[in-house]
């Protein structure tokens, strides 16, 4: 995996407010926050997008996601808060690094603003679609 910001921070080459840190998970304020509090939690093992994440790094940052968006709402005030992650450029993707934002919803409207294009799930192709992924889950 390439060097990124990430690497750089775990290595300690460039600083960061810190506010959660483990063996596994590092969680910091974002540099370009979308709101008050927004925070970046990344794996310690190096990894692209999220399905080349370990099992065990997965599962530890799943541990602690929710004591996280906790602790941001309680010390910010907010009562909301959009978990976001996005893997390769297409899905605005810009550090080669898995990273989760928290990001805090606040009264002032901040936060992360989004628009759902949804669409209609095909009821005659779902059952083989399902079934292709299905198959294809290890």
């Amino acid at each position: 995996m390439a060097e990124t910001i990430f690497t750089k921070i775990l290595a300690g080459e460039i600083p960061c407010h810190k506010i959660y840190e483990d063996e596994h998970v590092l969680a910091f304020l974002d540099i370009g926050p979308l709101s008050e509090g927004h925070a970046l939690v990344i794996p310690k093992e190096p990894a692209e997008t999220l399905d080349r994440l370990s099992d065990e790094a997965a599962a530890a940052i799943g541990r602690v996601l929710p004591r996280l968006g906790r602790a941001v709402m309680k010390a910010t005030g907010a009562a909301s808060f959009n978990i976001l992650q996005n893997n390769g450029r297409a899905a605005h993707q810009f550090v080669d690094h898995v990273h989760f934002h928290i990001i805090p919803k606040h009264e002032d409207g901040s936060g992360l603003k989004i628009s759902w294009n949804a669409g209609k799930l095909d009821w005659a192709s779902a059952a083989a679609l399902a079934k292709r992924i299905s198959d294809c889950v290890k």
